[in-house]
C-alpha cells in the first residue's frame, strides 16, 4: 500500500485546520476565526483502499512574543523535516505577506517537496485567483500549485490527488479505521477552549488554555473535568461572566459536541485558576502539554 506523513504548515488563521478536517471528513482540530488557535501537533488519518496517509497540523508559525510561542515555533518547524510533503498554506484573499516569506525561507535548505495551497478561493473572482497563482509560483520552487476552499471543501478531492503522487510504497501506520491520533481527553480540553474563543474578545484567547483534568467513562454517562488556566484575575472574571452566565454557555456549547462526539450524555464540570506568566515558565507547559518530560 501507499502510506507517508504530511504536515500542513503555514502562518496563523490561513485555515490549516480547516483543511485537516476537510481531509478526513471529522472534526480532529478546533477551528476559530482567532489567530493562534492551534498549539499542539494534530494528526488526522485519511484512509481509502491501499492508501493510508497522515496528515498533521502544526500551529502556525509566527514571530514568537513568549516561552509558549518559542515552544511551538520549534514544533511547527521540527515537522518540516522527515515528512513525505509539505502543504504551504497561504490566504489567497489576503495575499503572501512576510510571515509567509519567513516560513518559506526557513524551507529553503529542505528536501521535503513544497505544495501551494492557495486558501480561501471563495473568496475570489477567477480573474484575481489567476493574477494570485502567477504573482507567487515563483516566489519558491514550488513542486505544484493548488487552490482550494477548506471551508466550503473546494478542490480537496484534486488535492488528495497530488498528495498521493508523493507518497511512496509503506505500511499501514494506523488501524483503518482510526481517523485521528488524538485522544479524547485531549478533544473535551480543545473543544471547551473553542467555545472559549468563539464567546470572548481578542485578548482573551492568548491568555488561556485548557487541560483535561478528569474523564470518566461510565455506562450511561462520561464524567469530564476541565480545568480552564488564565495568566491573570482580571480575565478570570471574564471568563466566568457575570453570575456565572459565561462559564454556563461555555460549558454548555462544550457539553452538546462532546456528547456527540462520545454518543453519551456527558457531565461536564469547569474550573477557572488562575496561573500568573503560565506561558513563560517551564514547569507549566510540561504540565500543560506543551513540552515533554526529559
Amino acid at each position: 500500500m501507499k502510506s507517508g506523513f504530511v504536515s500542513i504548515v503555514g502562518r496563523p488563521n490561513v485555515g490549516k485546520s480547516t483543511l485537516l478536517n476537510a481531509f478526513i471528513g471529522e472534526k480532529v482540530a478546533i477551528v476559530s476565526d482567532k489567530a493562534g488557535t492551534t498549539r499542539n501537533i494534530i494528526q488526522g488519518i485519511y484512509n481509502e483502499e491501499g492508501l493510508q496517509i497522515v496528515f498533521v497540523d502544526t500551529p502556525g508559525i509566527h514571530k514568537p512574543i513568549d516561552r509558549l510561542g518559542k515552544v511551538l515555533n520549534k514544533e511547527a518547524m521540527a515537522l518540516t523535516n522527515d515528512v513525505d510533503l509539505l502543504l504551504f498554506v497561504t490566504d489567497g484573499a489576503s495575499g503572501i505577506g512576510k510571515g509567509d516569506l519567513f516560513i518559506l525561507n526557513t524551507l529553503k535548505d529542505s528536501n521535503v517537496p513544497v505544495v501551494l495551497i492557495i486558501n480561501k478561493i471563495d473568496e475570489l473572482s477567477d480573474d484575481k485567483l489567476i493574477s494570485i497563482i502567477d504573482q507567487n509560483k515563483d516566489i519558491y520552487p514550488f513542486a505544484e500549485v493548488v487552490p482550494i476552499s477548506a471551508l466550503k471543501e473546494k478542490n480537496i478531492k484534486c488535492l488528495i490527488e497530488v498528495v498521493k503522487k508523493y507518497l511512496k510504497e509503506g505500511v499501514q501506520y494506523f488501524p483503518s479505521d482510526m481517523y485521528t491520533s488524538n485522544t479524547l481527553r485531549f478533544m473535551a480540553s480543545e473543544i471547551v477552549r473553542e467555545k472559549l474563543l468563539s464567546v470572548t474578545e481578542d485578548e482573551v484567547p492568548h491568555s488561556i488554555t485548557c487541560y483535561t483534568v478528569g474523564y470518566e467513562e461510565k455506562k450511561d454517562l462520561v464524567h469530564i473535568m476541565v480545568d480552564i488556566i488564565v495568566d491573570r484575575d482580571s480575565l478570570k472574571k471574564i471568563v466566568i461572566g457575570k453570575n456565572g452566565s459565561r462559564l454556563k454557555q461555555v460549558g454548555t456549547l462544550a457539553r452538546m459536541e462532546l456528547e456527540k462526539m462520545v454518543d453519551n450524555k456527558v457531565y461536564l464540570e469547569l474550573f477557572v485558576k488562575t496561573i500568573k506568566n503560565w506561558k513563560e515558565k517551564e514547569r507549566y507547559l510540561i504540565d500543560l502539554g506543551f513540552i515533554e518530560s526529559e
